[in-house]
Formats: structure tokens, C-alpha cells, sequence
């Protein structure tokens, strides 16, 4: 048996703490009633020992008050029984307590237990390298797919960058050296009885040739 156990005992003992519990909750429950009754018969006695002392009974009146006293004296015993019971219950409810707590720290570092042994370290190391090597296999093969193949793999970067470079740099000289376009200037407006007739367009050495050529004709 662990210390724990020797302690604070098993489950089947904490089932009789709590029927432990139960039996001093009804003890005092019990205390409590006789305690009401012998508050009750105290005062009764007080209330003869009035009477019987208007009555001018003096000898009646002081067995009153003696009757009085002895209910006082069982009431105070009962006080202190309930005490008793009282600090009795504190204790076994701070045991319980004591007693869950130490339960549920002992199934904790069960599971803890449990889980380290499913989980060795070897195994642990194992797994990351495996890890580690199908990452870097990854890798390759990633980098393996993206280099070029076939003709396009005996092309160089460098040359083909200079060239871009220079396509670039003509295209921008193209630019530079193309005039501007102007929008064309609006006309004028000239007022009426101003304008100038506008001479006849000049015809063409073939609209002439055609101009004599209906002129024979028409002879």
C-alpha cells in the first residue's frame, strides 16, 4: 500500500467518509431539535417562576428556577456536542477534498506516464529526420522540374538579357526620335463680303490628255 493510500485510503473508504458525513449531519439535526425543546421548557419554568412567586409561592418559584438551571446546563452540553460535531465535519470535508485532490494528481501523472512511454524520444528523432529527408527530397525534385530542357537548355541568361536590353534601348531611341503629332488648326472664320473665290484646282497631265481626247471626238 502507497502512502497516499495509508493516508487518505482507497475509493471504498471515501464511500464511508461520505456515509460518515451523512450520520453527523443527522446527529446534529438531532442535537438541534433537543437543544429547541430544552430552550422552550427553560422558558416555561421562567414563566411558573413568576407566577408563582405573584402568587407569593416562594418555595415553588426556586424549583422553578432549578428546573431552569438544569435545562440551561443541557443546553450548553448540547452546544458544546455540537461543536464537536461541527469540527468533526470540517475536518473530514477537508480530508475529502485532500483525498479528490490527491486522486486526480495520481491519474494525472498516470496519463503523463502513459503518454511519455507511447512516445519514446528515439521515435521522436526518427520522425523529424524522416521529416527533414523527405523535405530535402522535395526540394530536388521541385528544382529538377523547374531547370530547362532540350534546346532550350543550351541557351545563355546572360546573352539573352543583353539582347532584351538592346531591343529595349531601340525601342526607346524609336520613341524619341518619332515627331509629335499636332492637331490640326482650326480655320479661321473670315467675315461675309470679305471672302476671297478660291482658284481652281489645277487639273492633271491625264485629265487633260482626257479633256482632248473628247474633243476630237465630239469633231
Amino acid at each position: 500500500m502507497s502512502m497516499f493510500n495509508k493516508l487518505f485510503g482507497k475509493p471504498k473508504q471515501e464511500s464511508s467518509a461520505l456515509a460518515t458525513l451523512d450520520k453527523l449531519n443527522e446527529t446534529l439535526e438531532m442535537l438541534e431539535k433537543k437543544e429547541k425543546v430544552l430552550l422552550k421548557k427553560a422558558s416555561t419554568e421562567v414563566e411558573k417562576a413568576k407566577d408563582y412567586t405573584r402568587a407569593k409561592n416562594k418555595r415553588a418559584a426556586i424549583q422553578c428556577l432549578k428546573r431552569k438551571r438544569l435545562y440551561e446546563q443541557q443546553i450548553e452540553q448540547l452546544g458544546n456536542f455540537q461543536l464537536r460535531i461541527h469540527d468533526q465535519m470540517i475536518l473530514l470535508e477537508g480530508a475529502k477534498a485532500t483525498t479528490e485532490t490527491v486522486d486526480a494528481l495520481r491519474t494525472g501523472a498516470a496519463a503523463m506516464k502513459a503518454m511519455q512511454k507511447a512516445t519514446n524520444i528515439d521515435d521522436v528523432d526518427k520522425t523529424m529526420d524522416e521529416i527533414n529527408e523527405q523535405t530535402e527530397n522535395m526540394k530536388q525534385i521541385q528544382e529538377a522540374l523547374s531547370n530547362p530542357i532540350g534546346a532550350s537548355a543550351d541557351f545563355d541568361e546572360d546573352e539573352l538579357e543583353a539582347e532584351l536590353e538592346e531591343l529595349e534601348g531601340a525601342e526607346l531611341e524609336e520613341q524619341l526620335l518619332q515627331p509629335a503629332t499636332t492637331a490640326p488648326a482650326a480655320p479661321i472664320p473670315v467675315p461675309a463680303g470679305r471672302q476671297t473665290a478660291r482658284p481652281a484646282p489645277k487639273r492633271t497631265a491625264e485629265e487633260d490628255e482626257l479633256a482632248a481626247l473628247q474633243a476630237e471626238m465630239a469633231l
